[in-house]
């Protein structure tokens, strides 16, 4: 595995207050139809915290992180992030509240390049007008090249400098993940939510993932919901996790409570043994 780089210059400024990301969820509730998707699930996210969500196909994981983007909208319960309640806002506006997301099935613009992709991302950062923009002020030109050095920072950090000016489609699956992270983290999130971000990778794009994933939440602050089929990087790289099944909470607690919690174990493996 390859050593730690020096610090981007992007995460300098993330103060102790600009890095909160408290977040709190009550009693949610989310059903379609007859269906109930989430039922009644509490869960709270500390600033800093690297947390995993995991559970068997369908047990309600991403219908939990649709909720909290607000791509669905919960018929019950409440959502609190840093103290406000986000439980109707839309997307747009959760993005500007500071929660950022990478999917499970890749959402990029395949014959747009990596670094077009990207700088789509740092629209709700510009504080100009459009008439502005047609005029190119000084001002405009200072404002358009910061944007750029924090994108430049960001390929760097991700190692995509060969790919910047590639078509996103002509990349492998493993390096579009990579390209997906590097969207979310332009837009300078405070909550990062990770939906599978190790599917499709080789054991080499994996651990590359990981060194990324550790160094922005160990060594830069980042806070992270991680839901991960992938059971060795998740008991490997997670503070905590909690554990869905059939849309209810089973279980919460550290990895090594996790493992040995024998609901959890009999809901993956239906017996008595242990989670490796």
């Amino acid at each position: 595995m390859k050593a730690y780089r020096s610090r981007p210059s992007i995460m300098t400024d993330r103060t102790q207050e600009n890095n909160r990301a408290e977040l709190e969820i009550r009693n949610l509730r989310l059903s379609f139809g007859g269906v109930i998707a989430v039922r009644d699930v509490d869960l709270r996210v500390r600033t800093g915290e690297l947390m995993a969500v995991i559970g068997p196909n369908g047990a309600g994981k991403t219908s939990l992180l649709n909720c909290i983007t607000g791509f669905y909208h919960p018929q019950e319960g409440q959502i609190l992030f840093n103290g406000r309640d986000i439980t109707r806002l839309h997307t747009h506006h959760l993005v500007n509240v500071g929660i950022g997301r990478t999917f499970q099935n890749i959402e990029l613009f395949p014959g747009m390049t990596v670094l077009a992709n990207m700088t789509l991302a740092r629209h709700i950062h510009c504080r100009y007008s459009f008439w502005k923009s047609c005029l190119f002020s000084p001002k405009v030109r200072q404002e358009e090249i910061r944007h750029r050095q924090i994108l430049e920072e960001i390929i760097d950090f991700l190692e995509m400098q060969s790919i910047r000016k590639q078509t996103v489609g002509s990349l492998p699956y493993g390096m579009m993940k990579r390209v997906e992270l590097g969207r979310a983290l332009a837009l300078q999130p405070k909550l990062l939510i990770l939906d599978e971000p190790f599917a499709g990778m080789n054991l080499e794009e994996k651990e590359d993932m990981v060194r990324f994933l550790l160094e922005l939440n160990g060594r830069w602050g980042l806070t992270m919901i991680l839901v991960e089929h992938d059971m060795s990087i998740v008991m490997s790289i997670s503070q905590r996790i909690m554990v869905l099944n059939f849309g209810e909470k089973l279980g919460e607690g550290t990895p090594e409570e996790i493992s040995a919690n024998p609901e959890v174990i009999k809901a993956y493996l239906g017996d008595a043994q242990s989670i490796d």
